[in-house]
């Protein structure tokens, strides 16, 4: 599959993206729209779309919210859907309506010449954390924006707020070795987490009026499948499929083991519901 073109710096996220890894996250597509919809739906409401406004999707993956984008400003909006995942774009054009106003590009938005002062909304679910330097990524989508343009995006707040990722991936590392550490600037999930490094980069970007919103969240990790379900889930993808990447069947089976012991607490019925937060951020593009 044809990579996108890219910022020199990006190059890593590309490859992670193309490979086994955003295979894995295109296939567990509709069970992670399901998990995830409470923070899609967060993004739509302080968003404040409306039907005929133009709308970038960073990093859409596969498309769910780009489509949920296209359903407020449908019929005479549009939204452009990119992303550096072709595994994760092919699902999402099979996925998207044929009457919704949504296009997909498979780009790196820190280079991508967007058509300068055409759109009103730039959004984004988890696609915001992975630029090797994401004030010119920033810098680059802010030109596409109208001077009465607005930004609102998601991402996740420091590592302690959400047990969501941290509890699986403790019980991983009873049994693995621990992934190497990330700098708090280096992309990632949590590289948007401290919230004076957000306003900077923004601030850098030219944006103004940025506004910051804690909102801690349960996330059932079993989507109504029960324990078996939540422990499949974390080790499918995420940090801990990453730590167990070359690790023996033993290695696997105790790893599983551990993990179906963390989360128990967590378990009402068929649900697990795991503490995460998520900052939403809002901005004017002037």
């Amino acid at each position: 599959m044809e990579a996108p073109a890219s910022h020199d710096q990006n190059a890593d996220q590309v490859a992670y993206w193309n490979g086994p890894a955003g295979q894995r996250w295109a296939e567990r597509q509709a069970a992670q729209d399901v998990l995830l919809k409470p923070v899609a739906d967060l993004v739509v409401d302080r968003a404040r779309l409306t039907p005929g406004e133009r709308v970038i999707d960073v990093g859409c993956g596969s498309g769910a919210t780009a489509i949920a984008f296209a359903r407020e400003v449908a019929p005479s909006g549009h939204v452009l859907g990119i992303d550096v995942s072709g595994p994760m774009l092919e699902r999402a054009r099979q996925a998207a309506p044929k009457d919704l106003p949504i296009d997909f590009v498979l780009a790196d938005a820190t280079v991508y010449p967007f058509e300068p002062n055409s759109f009103d909304v730039l959004a984004s679910r988890f696609g915001v954390m992975f630029f090797a330097d994401p004030a010119v990524s920033f810098a680059n989508m802010r030109k596409a924006l109208k001077l009465s343009g607005r930004l609102a995006f998601a991402c996740w707040r420091e590592p302690r707020e959400n047990p969501f990722f941290m509890a699986p991936l403790a019980a991983a590392y009873k049994h693995v070795p621990k992934l190497p550490q990330l700098g708090p600037q280096d992309p990632g999930p949590f590289a948007f987490a401290a919230e004076a490094r957000v306003r900077r980069i923004l601030g850098e970007a030219g944006f103004t009026g940025v506004e910051m919103e804690a909102c801690p969240l349960l996330l059932d990790a079993a989507i109504g499948r029960g324990l078996d379900g939540a422990v499949q889930g974390a080790m499918q993808i995420g940090p801990v499929s990453r730590a167990l990447e070359g690790q023996p069947d033993d290695a696997r089976a105790a790893v599983a083991a551990s993990i179906r012991e963390a989360l128990t607490p967590f378990a009402k019925g068929d649900a697990v519901l795991l503490p995460a937060s998520v900052w939403i951020v809002t901005a004017r593009a002037s």
